[in-house]
């Protein structure tokens, strides 16, 4: 397996696969590590183990569409959010995630939370019954961290509904003595902006797209490592990294799929690497003005 140094090691035996059973490994879910991912993780850890006090800290994480925000919160709750029984014989949900609802309805944000905890209500019931029964819930989960992905969705709505949902989550961080994370787009951070508390309650982290650099080639080397391909394809060199950040954008998820595109040419041609040609020849979807435009 020597002329396969640059698959990582517990990839090789997917070679030996047939070509449309390596092609549907490649979609299987795969987390590669990187600075700015292990950066918002370590920060993550720290709210997860912090001792309760009367003002818990908070987090926003925002980046740009498809950069990777949401694929990072599902590492961490993959990792720390397993449910278990502890020694009191009573069950902890560590984390919940939920998605906010998609305009700022202080109702809505309680469905969600429930929706996530598969608790049955009733939709009918006031904002006040549900307030109480997610209180609930989280308490006797022993629920230690809440996440609420999407949270620019919140900025959908007139200002004092905006404000009643931020005071709701202002309340749960309060009364369950939880850190609060919210994940979203650079624009939630208007979000903080109003009411000085919620400011002060948010410390918050920017993932940013990709610059072309040391870093950039060695998370392209990251990503050649783990594609099944036979032969190297050498991402990382000057070259060929210009081009593929050229293309992406330096956006973590159009990098993705653009590599995915990429590889899936290279097993079905029997190129088995990817090359400049097969890069600029091969139709992705090139992102423009938010839309994923197909170029061909």
């Amino acid at each position: 397996m020597t002329e396969y140094a640059h698959l990582h090691a517990d990839f090789r035996p997917v070679l030996q696969l047939s070509d449309r059973e390596r092609i549907r490994f490649m979609g299987e879910p795969r987390w590669i590590g990187y600075q700015s991912a292990h950066h918002i993780l370590d920060s993550l850890e720290c709210l997860l183990d912090a001792p309760k006090r009367a003002r818990m800290p908070n987090l926003l994480i925002v980046g740009e569409p498809n950069n990777g925000k949401t694929t990072i919160i599902q590492h961490f709750d993959n990792t720390h959010g397993k449910g278990y029984t502890n020694d009191n014989a009573e069950p902890v949900r560590p984390i919940i995630v939920a998605e906010a609802p998609p305009s700022a309805e202080e109702k809505d944000l309680y469905v969600a939370i429930l929706d996530q905890l598969w608790m049955p209500y009733r939709t009918t019931d006031s904002k006040v019954t549900l307030r109480f029964q997610v209180i609930h819930a989280l308490r006797h989960l022993n629920v230690r961290m809440l996440i609420i992905d999407e949270i620019h969705s919140l900025l959908t709505g007139p200002a004092t509904k905006q404000r009643e949902v931020m005071n709701a989550i202002k309340m749960l961080c309060n009364t369950l003595v939880i850190p609060i994370v919210g994940v979203g787009t650079p624009d939630a951070v208007q979000i903080l902006h109003l009411d000085p508390q919620h400011a002060s309650r948010f410390d918050v982290i920017k993932l940013d797209t990709w610059k072309l650099n040391a870093d950039f080639q060695r998370l392209l080397k990251a990503f050649e490592a783990v594609l099944p391909l036979k032969k190297p394809s050498s991402l990382f060199k000057p070259e060929l990294a210009q081009l593929i950040h050229s293309i992406s954008g330096g956006n973590t998820g159009d990098l993705h799929g653009l590599l995915m595109e990429c590889a899936k040419e290279a097993i079905t041609s029997g190129k088995e690497c990817i090359d400049r040609q097969l890069i600029e020849s091969k139709s992705w979807k090139r992102p423009t003005r938010g839309i994923r435009e197909l170029i061909v």
